[in-house]
């Protein structure tokens, strides 16, 4: 607690707020990802593909 205190005007200088900034988008992007659900319905005579994330040949 006392080194935030300390440290109080670089944390929320831009470089704090770019680095805070930056940890929070990581962690909702790796909390998010997991949770990808796909569906797909097709009827007859057809042809269907789905790629749920990236195509690699």
């Amino acid at each position: 607690m006392s080194w935030v205190l300390n440290n109080k005007e670089w944390i929320f200088s831009g470089i704090g707020v770019f680095t805070l900034g930056l940890l929070i988008t990581i962690f909702q992007k790796s909390t998010k990802s997991k949770s990808i659900k796909q569906s797909q319905k097709s009827g007859s005579n057809s042809t269907n593909i789905q790629i749920g994330g990236d195509l690699k040949k």
